[in-house]
């Protein structure tokens, strides 16, 4: 009796179709695609110098890397032109940003985290977590649209609204403005910030600058707080 003849599977290493090889990023590849996207939010294509000071590597190291996700169409790179994403290259970057940033926002409602433990929690997390289980993750936690530091959660279909705001240091004196943002990155910043009750949702009173670098003086509620220039500069914040 003629057998019929078996299904055979894809072996191993070829090629997928574009669904599945998004879903088959390694985290390696994923921290490089977020560091790209966080370095040309600030306006400039990112340079291999730049993402080796970001991501902790030797620059020979971002070099190999930087081909091979160019050749995957996840970036493009030109000599002296540094390197940017392409569409695929920048969904992915923000769909681990979604996954970052709504693991975060879990660990604070859901687990008591305070703001200043989650960072690294979350960048070992995301890697693991599939979409499906971060979509089922933000709808139990009510869908949220910013994660504990203010900085927004892409959406499921990898686009977000990245707004503008002005840093503290350039509200001046006699204005009013609203915390909106403050990088994760820094647990000890998180920490003193939050000891000064300066949070995203607050509202301060800028009352002085001091001349030639000097502190910043601003009322908090019903307190009054001075902090340096560099600090006020890494605060985010809407109107004034």
């Amino acid at each position: 009796m003629r057998r019929a003849p078996r299904a055979t599977s894809r072996r191993k290493g070829a090629r997928r179709g574009p669904a599945s090889a998004a879903a088959a990023l390694t985290a390696p590849v994923e921290d490089y695609l977020k560091a790209v996207y966080e370095l040309e939010r600030a306006g400039e294509p990112a340079s291999t110098t730049d993402l080796a000071a970001r991501l902790g590597v030797a620059p020979a190291s971002v070099t190999g890397m930087v081909r091979r996700l160019a050749a995957q169409g996840l970036l493009t790179h030109e000599r002296y032109r540094g390197v940017r994403l392409t569409v695929p290259g920048r969904k992915a970057a923000l769909l681990t940003i979604r996954r970052h940033r709504v693991i975060e926002t879990w660990l604070v409602q859901s687990l008591g985290y305070r703001w200043d433990e989650v960072h690294e929690e979350a960048e070992r997390l995301e890697h693991a977590a599939s979409e499906n289980f971060i979509d089922r993750l933000a709808a139990a936690i009510g869908e949220p649209t910013v994660d504990p530091h203010g900085a927004p959660i892409p959406s499921r279909e990898g686009a977000v609204t990245e707004l503008q705001f002005r840093t503290l240091a350039e509200v001046p004196a006699g204005t009013v403005a609203e915390v909106m943002h403050v990088a994760d990155e820094d647990p000890a910043l998180l920490r003193y910030l939050a000891d000064l009750a300066i949070t995203p949702g607050c509202r301060v009173r800028v009352l002085d600058h001091a001349p030639f670098g000097g502190p910043i003086s601003l009322e908090v509620g019903k307190r009054t707080r001075a902090i340096g220039p560099a600090l006020a500069g890494r605060v985010l914040v809407r109107g004034g």
